[in-house]
């Protein structure tokens, strides 16, 4: 882990204790910090307990005996409204900050790396890690991916680490600031948590709100209104490099990825079109972010190209489970909303589209353009009987499945049934997964546990 000596003695109490805030209580209680913690929920004490960190309510505290209140991300901070112990820190005069504002003031010799947009990020961030390995450079990678910031191990100087960061993340920063800022993109998505478009517009900026006393590069992708303005906003900042990034235009100066080809402002040219794990336009784009980031620290081209043909991708990002009798079986669970889906439902043709959970605030407006590709639509969860009213006026034909080992064997029957070519089983939800499954990452590993299954049975 890496110790909070920054706030030696000082007394602070950490609401939420899932993964990062239980990092955070044993980082900070490691450098010297009087900590107390605690969670609304019972089994989440209950951990903490166990972990040997001492547990007080903070709604019974005299705040002026406290210095700081660190907030887990999930943890609402002012939207719809805040947490009673947000407000009462706040009202008090104390600083409400996270795990990431911790982790730079204990680490601020490294080179920092943040990657934050809508979809993609960790993709990106793991693509960024991955191409920094592969040079041998000292590398980490934690935050909203992988481990929580504050467990990582110490670094030194030469170290990079790599943070994947969610608006939530961003709201909780005060000091923060990153040598390389990667902005991807941004849709409409966590609206529950931010009051509309333009408050999440302005979370995700943060990212860019801090200064370093070398200069920082600003990683933009321009592809929708939001990158561009912020590019040419940073472009009039002192101490700031612009690299602009598209995947569905020729830049002059820049970094772009058109059908596949990467090219930058210094006359490279990368082939990744055939590279499966980098496969569509958003792949493009996490690939041409990343060729940007690289070569802001000084990775050679040939470098970079490498290490793009034997990236491994991630699960639950167009993951190809496996291929039986002409069907594709491709485990999508992260496309949690409607413009993720869209960008997987535009990497394939002859699509047996499993879709459905909690919809999130927008509709499918995003698909509209690729719906063509799918031969039928199997829904499940709550939101089936609606998607299946939209998806029917596009005139795509739709099966009421429910669930998702349903969903899967009648997909399965229909593609076997067209006897096509090539086809493709396709869970991309569109939607949150909480009506039938903890996270995404539960649901993709069942829908491979069923896959998998029929694979070994030998029936597909």
């Amino acid at each position: 882990m890496i110790p909070v000596i920054s706030r030696h003695s000082q007394r602070i109490s950490v609401f939420g204790l899932g993964a990062s805030g239980l990092a955070t209580a044993q980082a900070l209680s490691s450098g010297g910090a009087v900590v107390s913690a605690w969670d609304d929920k019972l089994d989440r004490r209950a951990n903490a307990v166990n972990e040997n960190i001492v547990l007080a309510n903070p709604m019974a505290f005299d705040w002026s005996t406290q210095d700081a209140l660190v907030l887990s991300p999930g943890v609402a901070l002012s939207y719809p409204a805040p947490h009673p112990v947000a407000a009462a820190a706040k009202a008090a005069g104390k600083p409400v900050i996270g795990d990431i504002e911790l982790l730079f003031e204990n680490a601020s010799e490294a080179k920092l790396i943040g990657v934050t947009g809508t979809n993609g990020k960790s993709t990106t961030s793991a693509l960024i890690h991955h191409i920094l390995q592969s040079a041998g450079i000292p590398v980490q990678i934690g935050g909203n991916f992988g481990p929580p910031a504050l467990s990582l191990k110490p670094v030194k100087t030469d170290d990079t680490i790599v943070l994947e960061l969610s608006s939530y993340q961003l709201d909780l920063i005060e000091n923060a600031a990153f040598d390389v800022s990667v902005f991807l993109n941004l849709t409409s998505d966590h609206l529950d948590r931010h009051r509309d478009m333009e408050e999440y517009a302005a979370a995700k900026k943060r990212i860019f709100q801090n200064s370093r006393e070398t200069e920082q590069t600003a990683v933009i992708c321009v592809d929708d209104v939001h990158g561009n303005a912020i590019a040419t906003e940073l472009s009039d900042r002192a101490g700031w490099n612009v690299i602009r990034v598209s995947a569905s235009q020729q830049l002059s100066d820049g970094v772009s990825v058109v059908d596949g080809i990467l090219t930058d402002r210094d006359g490279y040219r990368c082939d990744i079109s055939e590279v499966e794990t980098l496969s569509g336009p958003h792949n493009w784009q996490n690939a041409g972010t990343a060729w940007a980031t690289a070569r802001a620290r000084g990775i050679a081209p040939d470098v970079i190209a490498i290490a793009f043909q034997n990236f491994p991708g991630l699960p639950h990002r167009l993951e190809t489970i496996t291929t039986m009798g002409g069907i594709r079986f491709v485990n999508d669970s992260k496309a949690t909303n409607s413009e993720a889906a869209a960008h997987a439902l535009s990497s394939f043709d002859n699509i047996y589209w499993i879709a459905g959970g909690i919809a999130k605030v927008g509709d499918l407006a995003p698909t509209l353009p690729v719906l063509r590709r799918v031969r039928r639509a199997y829904l499940i969860g709550e939101s089936a009987a609606d998607l299946g009213k939209e998806l029917s006026r596009q005139g795509v034909s739709v099966s009421q499945s429910g669930d998702l080992a349903t969903a899967l064997n009648d997909a399965r029957e229909d593609a076997i049934a067209d006897k096509l070519k090539s086809s493709v089983i396709l869970l991309s939800p569109a939607c949150s997964s909480f009506d039938q499954y903890p996270n995404f990452e539960e649901r993709g590993d069942h829908f491979r546990e069923l896959v998998l299954s029929l694979a070994i049975e030998g029936t597909a």
